[in-house]
């Protein structure tokens, strides 16, 4: 036994009881350094998962959905004023016609 438990006896069993707290949060502390430190490189990971499971679409993708809503608003906005104008209406419909 050495000197410091022979004087105090409590000095054994608040050390232990520092050591269980302590080992957890020192693992923690580590962990979270390990992410800050990798951050840029999972955020690259996680962008080419999404990538990959949601493409991006092409410009022309994107082109014929926007003509396609389009083509659906101006027939929308048709059907609306059919029975108040009906040749607005047909011209309207001329119009999504073309695409």
């Amino acid at each position: 036994m050495s000197f410091l438990n022979i004087a105090l006896p409590i000095a054994q069993i608040a050390m232990t009881n520092i050591l269980a707290v302590a080992r957890p949060l020192l693992g923690l502390a580590i962990l979270v350094t390990i992410l800050i430190v990798f951050k840029p490189l999972l955020l690259g990971m996680l962008r080419a998962a999404l990538l990959v499971v949601h493409p991006k679409l092409t410009r022309d993708q994107k082109t014929a959905s926007r003509n396609l809503r389009n083509m659906l608003t101006i027939r929308r906005i048709a059907n609306d004023v059919n029975y108040s104008s009906p040749n607005m209406a047909a011209e309207l419909r001329a119009l999504a016609s073309r695409g």
